[in-house]
This record gives C-alpha cells, structure tokens and sequence, in this order.
C-alpha cells in the first residue's frame, strides 16, 4: 500500500529537463532520503511530491487520487512541506508564522480553535521554540528560523512531510534532535540530505538522483557503496557497516606532481534497482 506515488514524473524548465522519469512509491510511515549533488533534482521532486508543482509528464497520486483532483487545500490538509529558504516582511512572531500551519484546517475569516491553539502550543514544545514563541522572527539566526518552519509543518499534523534540507545552520546537536524528532513521527517522511551519514542513520531507504535521474533505490545498506559514491559525488569513500548502519569515511583527494588534485576513478558501474 502506498500513500504519496510518484509515477514517472517529468519536470521541464524551458529547454532543461530537471526531473526526468523519476518513481517512487511511500509507504505509510516510513522515512525516505533523497540524495545526490546540488542541482541533480531533489528540490524540485519534493515540489512535484507537495503539489506545488505540477509535472510536465507522469502524475503524482494520494492515496491513488492525482493531486491535480485533490486541489491544493485538501492537499495541504495531508501533506507539510518545509522548503530551503523562507522569509517574509511582515512583522511575525515565531507563534504567528508556527500558527500558518492550521490554515488549511480553518474556513477563510475564521478565528483559531482551542485544536488549532493546541496545535500550535505542541509544536513549539516538540521543537524546542516554546520560550521564543513571543519573538519576532526577524531576530532569530538560520538555525532558529529552520526549527520554526518545522514547527508550523508539525502544526499542520499532516500524514506526509516533505523537507528539504532541514539540518541546514544547524549546529551538530540540533541536526541530531531534529531528526530523532522526525524519527519518532507517524508520519510518512520524503527528507532532501546533503550529509550521507545522516541519511543512513535515520532513512529507511533512500532514493538517489543525479541529473534529474533516479540513479539507485534501496536500504542504506544497498545504496551506499564506494562505488555509488565516487559515480555520483566524485570522491573516493571508504564505507563500514559496524554501526548497524553504513558509516561513511570520506578519503581526501590524492595530489599530482604539481600539486592539483587527482581523483581515482573505479570501473563499477551502479544501476537502477
């Protein structure tokens, strides 16, 4: 049973295909990481996954109704999504723009519930923001700014979550609660990571792209090998499995005579499973 499908989507920009023929099928409640250098298509796939972009080919499906019939407001009633980058000029508290989160929830001109204050009043608790809640979000750093944009998803209670690159300006600790946090969700979870180890710590599996093309899928375990590191990222890696989980060892670059660096290549050759 799958909840959010992604059916060989294709996203187009101008003359670029930026998400080519891209699948892949959530399972309710499970984690799943999208990998691959910047540029090779995650935030975009993550857009095409939340609706708020529409594919140029394929279709993406809830519960195995396209999103395009769902519309955007029962679409936001189920899925959260919490972009890179996000600002406003208005004068907002952090309680304010974690409060944004019940919108989809509430008819237009309504005031809040005693559930949407309730709401709001969790997710400041579950990520550590109830002591700022009367702060402007103006004076709050990148890192603080990134916990209240998941605190409004959290006030959202969707059953799909969508992030794109949450731990970044997070300082090591924070990153670490923050995905122990969105561990302990029930919620079924598409997270954009940059940091392999982080995805293998708390992915259940991951789906790596590369040029806008899904290059591999599977366990942490199966997807990520020297050789599926150096094809996709270009750098050599040792990986160790005494953890429970892959843990990487990124190799430094070897030197030429002149001093430039040098890169081993390797003739593995990774496919799509």
């Amino acid at each position: 049973m799958t909840s959010l499908h992604a059916d060989r989507v294709v996203r187009r920009l101008g003359e670029k295909v930026v998400v080519d023929d891209v699948t892949l099928a959530l399972r309710p409640g499970e984690t799943v990481g999208l990998l691959g250098p910047n540029g090779s298509g995650k935030s975009t796939l993550l857009r095409l996954l939340g609706g708020v972009l529409a594919p140029t080919a394929g279709v993406v499906t809830l519960d195995a109704r396209p999103l395009t019939e769902l519309g955007r407001r029962a679409t936001a009633r189920r899925i959260a999504t919490v972009e890179q980058h996000a600002d406003t000029q208005t004068e907002l508290t952090v309680r304010d723009v974690v409060a944004l989160g019940r919108i989809p929830h509430r008819r237009a001109w309504t005031p809040p519930t005693t559930a949407d204050a309730e709401a709001v009043t969790e997710a400041l608790a579950r990520t550590g923001l109830t002591g700022r809640a009367d702060q402007s979000w103006h004076t709050l750093s990148g890192g603080e700014r990134q916990r209240t944009q998941i605190a409004r998803a959290l006030a959202q209670r969707p059953r799909e979550l969508l992030l794109d690159e949450p731990t970044n300006h997070l300082d090591i600790q924070h990153q670490l609660d923050l995905l122990e946090l969105i561990a302990d969700l029930s919620v079924t979870t598409v997270i954009a990571l940059h940091d392999l180890n982080l995805a293998a710590m708390y992915c259940d599996r991951l789906l790596v792209l590369s040029d806008g093309r899904a290059v591999i899928e599977g366990t942490p375990a199966e997807v990520l090998t020297p050789a599926l590191i150096e094809r996709v990222y270009g750098v050599r890696a040792e990986v160790a499995q005494d953890l429970g989980h892959p843990v990487i060892r990124f190799l430094r670059p070897t030197a030429t005579a002149n001093g430039s660096p040098r890169r081993r290549s390797t003739a593995h050759d990774v496919r799509a499973s």
